[in-house]
């Protein structure tokens, strides 16, 4: 099936030559996607451990947080939601590596290679693969949330702008691991690499609010992107429309993101030297 797939892929791309950019990302993305749900162990473990951080964390900290002045009466539960968003985002980061894995030790990617594909359509096709599927399982974590009494201070509106931040944080960590499938071609490699910015969701606010931090660790947290991220989504579920600081949630996953996909964009130039 998976061959039936790529072939015909590659024989539209040939037959139309010069087509849209848009239209192969969206070739590329929806090919990644098939392949990717048929192996349903790459995308259960991710959701399931999402919930059970929100499980935890709400159920030994979600009463003693009633007693943190940072939170002023607010919902623990919409305090540590994005945590699990994030953890998600990480862990579900490798989907788009693992993709390019595949694609390079089946030899299809270097048939990609010769056809009329834009590079950059390459690496979108498996970065928003892996992004689509994180505000997927995003939405199934905010149902969890919802049934144990979640109640979104920006209501309906405001829940979709925190799946479309999840959005942008899936493809500036999914950016990350691409580059390092390009530059490794290794699984291995590609694996430890989703480890890699874990550190990030621990140097900043994860259970208290920034202001109740002190110390290295809240300067840590001021300089931390992923903070940003966090407030912005937190805003939304707790506090109403903050535009700055919904601004500054978004500033800081554009930069993330440019980071990454210069870094992927330079993995595939080396890649296309090599060969």
């Amino acid at each position: 099936m998976t061959v039936i797939t790529t072939t015909s892929t590659m024989t539209r791309m040939r037959s139309q030559g010069e087509m849209p950019l848009w239209k192969q990302i969206t070739m590329l993305t929806w090919r990644n996607l098939v392949v990717t749900f048929r192996t349903p162990a790459e995308i259960i473990p991710s959701f399931i451990i999402s919930a059970f951080f929100l499980f935890v964390y709400n159920a030994s900290l979600g009463d003693a947080a009633r007693f943190l002045p940072g939170l002023s009466g607010n919902s623990y539960l919409g305090f540590i939601l994005p945590v699990s968003v994030v953890s998600a985002a990480l862990s579900g980061a490798g989907i788009a590596g693992f993709a390019i894995v595949r694609d390079i030790e089946s030899g299809y990617f270097d048939k990609l290679m010769l056809t009329p594909v834009r590079r950059v359509a390459l690496l979108m096709g498996a970065i928003l693969n892996s992004a689509i599927i994180l505000v997927m399982q995003t939405g199934l974590v905010v149902v969890i949330g919802l049934l144990m009494g979640l109640q979104p201070a920006t209501g309906l509106l405001g829940t979709l702008a925190a799946l479309s931040i999840a959005l942008l944080i899936g493809v500036a960590f999914a950016g990350f691991t691409v580059g390092v499938a390009l530059r490794t071609g290794s699984a291995g490699a590609t694996q430890g690499a989703t480890f890699m910015f874990f550190p990030l969701t621990f140097l900043t606010a994860t259970f208290v609010p920034v202001t109740l931090l002190s110390g290295w660790i809240k300067t840590a947290a001021q300089l931390n992107p992923i903070t940003y991220i966090l407030e912005a989504m937190r805003a939304l579920l707790n506090e109403g429309w903050q535009g700055s600081v919904l601004l500054n949630g978004v500033l800081a996953c554009v930069v993330l993101g440019v980071v990454t996909f210069s870094f992927a964009m330079s993995s595939l130039r080396a890649r296309t030297r090599q060969r």
